[in-house]
């Protein structure tokens, strides 16, 4: 039965929902007769890209509020509730939304066409991009949890998911298809160019010093994206959630300590309290620079929409790294 639903999650051109007469659940009036899709997405920046690609055509309900763990966040009745009477739901999958699965799974079973945005794009596994070895086939078959989620670090894979939202949504709005696809096409630019942009940033950076310590495994495409090496994690695994023992500690200081790395970077979404301890095991020169790696931020933050956020990460990434 699981296996029947994840197929259906990720859609295409033969689920259709109704078109432009208002058929099926929750279908209204649109503009130039297309339908005001309801689209319930979870993170706030797959809210961002959804919205972008939406705006003025359907609306968007986005279900983790900014600063929330994507790793932990669990959905209210109510939020449950607005899953189930969406005309279609955007997930990241992967096991990112966790907390949330059996609500998504009801929405599903009821109909509900859900969206996994990372069946767009090749997952890759965690722990193989220090040596920079690329999944085979076996990994990417790898059972749910062992596939890094974290996909929108890096804009390419996401100006892939954005292709895939622009046929979901033309699936959800069959009559007005042409309008979704042309709306993906134009954003899928923006964030290629985007992707040069971030190159450009991050020139000033030497390859010797291309090298990532995060608070818990996030960078992993974006590694794979610029050429860096992920040396490490401070928390183990995937999300946010795990524990480091002493022992895991102590030899991730000892290796970041003969390396010498200039910086730890950890998420705005999570405690740095383990970060800033070993920075302090290091001593004077290693910073913790805060990223915007599972939300957006708040108005003034310079990550309020997912290209921001992703220039600001950039910024900071070649400011820590880079000069002399």
């Amino acid at each position: 039965m699981r296996r029947r639903r994840v197929a259906a999650l990720v859609l295409l051109g033969s689920v259709v929902l109704g078109g432009c007469g208002g058929e099926g659940p929750g279908a209204t009036p649109g503009v130039g007769g297309c339908r005001a899709l309801e689209i319930v997405v979870t993170t706030s920046i797959l809210g961002d890209v959804v919205g972008h690609l939406a705006a003025g055509a359907g609306a968007v309900e986005v279900l983790m509020p900014v600063g929330a763990d994507p790793h932990s966040f669990q959905v209210s009745a109510s939020q449950a509730a607005a899953l189930r009477r969406a005309d279609l739901v955007v997930v990241n999958g992967l096991g990112l939304e966790k907390g949330m699965g059996g609500a998504i799974e009801a929405a599903a079973a009821d109909g509900v066409l859900v969206v996994e945005a990372a069946s767009f794009v090749e997952a890759l596994p965690f722990g193989l991009m220090a040596g920079g070895e690329r999944p085979g086939a076996e990994e990417r078959d790898r059972p749910q949890g062992t596939l890094d989620p974290h996909i929108w670090t890096d804009p390419v894979r996401m100006a892939d998911v954005v292709t895939g939202l622009g046929k979901a949504l033309a699936a959800a709005d069959p009559a007005c298809a042409e309008r979704w696809r042309e709306r993906a096409a134009n954003y899928r630019q923006e964030l290629l160019s985007l992707d040069e942009e971030i190159d450009a940033i991050l020139a000033v950076i030497p390859a010797e010093r291309r090298q990532l310590v995060t608070n818990h495994a996030a960078l992993g495409y974006f590694a794979d994206r610029y050429g860096f090496e992920v040396l490490g994690a401070i928390v183990p695994g995937g999300d946010t959630l795990a524990a480091p023992s002493p022992a895991d500690l102590a030899a991730l200081v000892q290796t970041l300590r003969r390396v010498g790395v200039r910086a730890i970077f950890a998420e705005t979404t999570a405690s740095a309290d383990l970060a800033e301890a070993v920075v302090s095991e290091l001593g004077e020169g290693v910073v913790v620079v805060a990223l915007f790696t599972g939300s957006l931020g708040e108005p003034g933050s310079g990550a309020e929409t997912y290209l921001a956020m992703q220039r600001t990460n950039a910024e900071r990434i070649a400011a820590a790294l880079g000069g002399s």
